[in-house]
């Protein structure tokens, strides 16, 4: 009996210590001793200043479809979901589409997904940003990226953003087929990030002495379009939009626009892999905007990119939102691809009209300074812990509980531009930060004045999902995860679960601080 008791006793500590092991291995550090801190001042006599676009593919195959036999848009075999081995390999090669569940398979593509860059050059500096049609990009895979750029490309500086569509595959693990299973494949991940490298690649050959014209649409017309689902209700309203002009010809050689919303238009039971409302916004931006054959509103041309902002708290185009389509005079109330189309092409009506009605400014040259910056912040989630522990989220700890991201603020001619790592609430940019009644903490705001009163330049730009996804931003005195609810509400917040932590909040905001003061 001793001999039993001993063996399994035996067996359990080895199991024990295999467990921690392999735990230990999958929070591992994947870039040991990586750390950015630059510090790059604007030149005042720079040259004239060289921008160049480029864009590739990102786009998942899809090999197997499946029959959804009661419609409700996940893969069950239970419910009697079938799949179509198309491939004849005996086993269900699914994409999995990432931003609503777990055992969402797409069946096909409705538009291509893309890495789409912007590079501009004073002579001095060199920087690629980079926006990815994804949900989300975690921050080891961009130092993957930054780590394969050749070195005579001279890119001092490359940022890499994600859109947050909802209706793409899986980059980040969690929307796999469960809780338990990762959702990335891992020879798309190695296709994607090559594909990146090649956008990189196309915008520095296609680089072109250029003039910018900088614009701004903040008359608040864009809120119709948003729905704010968490008080207090602050709306990331704005567009800020920057072109490119060829300085000898004048064509467009690209345009930037920057605006806050979820796109997840398509809602839930979409299965088609699809950018959501940024293909609108771009497609409108560079081919223009048709209907029956006549052109409604003709295109700049050139290459568009879209960067999303300040999402958190949270800024979407909720289904209980309708969308007056101006051009076909239609009201679109349940998500389709049709509703989905005329939020993207308002928005880019309206940055077209901010460039050519607006209170514009053309900047020639443009001199480029930089502030970046990581940082280690505490892991206090213990969901994100367990996914990084079982290997599900691939995101490494440099300490124990701890994950390294990264913080920047670019000044581009008249133009500030934050690097913020994640889906940050409204009101720590524009203000109206609360301390409501519920709160875990009972503080005062913290994250006070406002990061826009610390930006300098009359055109802004608030680039969020850059360079990692850590999730939502909250300001501490609105941190809500346990009763009473915030506002004495019934129902429980959203966000706090796809949080970091209640810290994150304070130490991203000093960080942004002192970069903008240094800037």
């Amino acid at each position: 009996m001793k001999k039993w008791l001993l063996r399994i006793s035996l067996a359990l500590i080895l199991l024990i210590i295999g467990v921690i092991s392999w735990s230990l291995f999958n929070m591992r550090d994947r870039h040991s001793g990586y750390q950015v801190q630059l510090n790059i001042p604007a030149t005042p006599d720079s040259t004239q200043v060289q921008v160049g676009f480029g864009k590739q593919p990102i786009t998942p195959t899809i090999t197997d479809t499946w029959t959804d036999k009661n419609g409700d848009a996940r893969y069950n075999e239970k419910d009697g979901d079938t799949y179509n081995d198309v491939n004849g390999n005996g086993q269900f090669d699914a994409v999995w589409i990432a931003g609503f569940s777990n055992a969402k398979p797409a069946q096909g593509v409705h538009d291509e997904v893309w890495a789409r860059t912007m590079v501009i050059d004073d002579g001095q500096t060199r920087i690629a940003m980079v926006a990815l049609d994804a949900v989300g990009f975690l921050h080891d895979d961009i130092v993957d990226i930054r780590k394969s750029i050749p070195p005579e490309w001279q890119v001092d500086y490359t940022l890499i953003a994600s859109t947050h569509t909802h209706e793409s595959n899986d980059l980040i693990g969690i929307w796999g087929p469960d809780a338990f299973h990762s959702g990335v494949d891992p020879k798309h991940m190695l296709y994607l990030k090559d594909q990146v490298i090649a956008s990189i690649g196309d915008a520095i050959k296609g680089i072109r002495p250029a003039q910018l014209i900088f614009a701004e649409e903040l008359s608040g017309r864009d809120s119709l379009l948003i729905k704010d689902t968490r008080k207090p209700i602050v709306k990331a309203t704005g567009i800020h939009v920057i072109q490119a002009l060829d300085a000898e010809n004048g064509e467009t050689l690209g345009t930037l626009v920057n605006w806050a919303n979820h796109p997840e238009t398509l809602w839930d039971k979409n299965l088609l892999i699809s950018s959501d409302f940024p293909h609108y916004i771009r497609e409108s931006l560079e081919s223009g905007i048709q209907e029956g054959g006549e052109v409604i509103h003709e295109g700049f041309g050139g290459t568009a990119v879209f960067f999303n902002g300040a999402v958190g708290g949270l800024m979407t185009p909720h289904p209980s939102l309708p969308f007056n389509d101006p051009v076909r005079d239609t009201l679109y109330k349940d998500p389709s691809f049709e509703k989905t189309r005329t939020l993207g092409e308002q928005i880019a009506l309206l940055a077209i009209n901010a460039l050519q009605e607006g209170d514009t400014m053309t900047q020639l040259p443009s001199s480029i300074a930089l502030q970046a910056e990581t940082l280690v912040l505490p892991l206090a989630n213990s969901t994100f812990r367990l996914a990084s522990a079982i290997g599900l989220i691939n995101r490494g700890t440099p300490k124990l509980f701890k994950t390294r991201t990264e913080v920047a603020a670019l000044q581009i001619g008249p133009a500030s531009i934050l690097s913020i790592p994640g889906e940050i609430y409204p009101e720590i940019l524009y203000g109206g930060i609360e301390s409501p009644p519920g709160q875990d903490f009972e503080i005062a705001p913290v994250e006070i004045p406002p990061l826009q009163n610390k930006m300098k330049g009359p055109y802004k730009f608030y680039f969020g999902l850059s360079n990692d996804e850590i999730g939502y931003i909250i300001p501490k005195s609105e941190w809500d995860a346990k009763e009473p609810w915030l506002y004495l509400d019934e129902n429980d917040t959203y966000g706090e679960e796809n949080s970091l932590g209640p810290e994150t909040s304070p130490i991203l905001y000093e960080a942004l601080s002192s970069l903008l003061e240094k800037l």
